[in-house]
């Protein structure tokens, strides 16, 4: 057995999202179709994909089918999540029709942001949360805060929350 270097591995970078899926093979073939990823290899497990590598614009995603019995759960299992996936793209409503067209669905339509890109967020047929970025304007750090803040002022008050009457 050859010598593990302390390097990384060609084409791997230091941190990866590591997504999983009920039905490995259906969202490999969705990330395809949506998003131009390629797929660089998969390990079958029985009739399950125990790994598999994806490339979406030079980005390593590693994804798996889940494994109950071991703990492991994608988000349909878990009823939601708490991580979204960026994806910077050149236009944000080309690349949002071209996903909704493969079966993503619009969480938040594209729209013009304060911090200046373009974005919108889809949730995948999986559960993941993916936003879809285009850059549109350079903004500097406190230029974002001001234009934060005034939104925040301009925003309406969330509703409070109802408490139960004594009795």
């Amino acid at each position: 057995m050859a010598k593990a270097s302390t390097k990384l591995q060609a084409g791997y970078t230091t941190v990866m999202p590591y997504l999983r899926v009920h039905d490995a093979k259906a969202a490999i073939a969705f990330y395809k179709k949506a998003f131009g990823a390629k797929e660089r290899f998969h390990l079958a497990m029985a009739n399950k994909i125990g790994h598999a590598d994806m490339e979406i614009a030079g980005c390593v995603i590693m994804l798996s089918d889940e494994f109950p019995e071991m703990g492991v759960i994608g988000p349909k299992s878990l009823k939601g999540t708490s991580v979204t996936l960026t994806l910077m793209v050149e236009n944000c409503d080309a690349a949002v029709k071209k996903a909704v067209a493969a079966g993503a669905t619009i969480k938040r339509p594209p729209t013009d942001e304060f911090y200046g890109d373009r974005s919108a967020s889809l949730e995948d047929p999986f559960g993941h949360e993916w936003m879809l970025q285009q850059h549109i304007e350079d903004v500097a750090p406190k230029e974002m805060q001001r234009r934060l803040d005034a939104m925040m002022v301009a925003a309406p008050a969330p509703p409070k929350s109802a408490k139960p009457k004594k009795k």
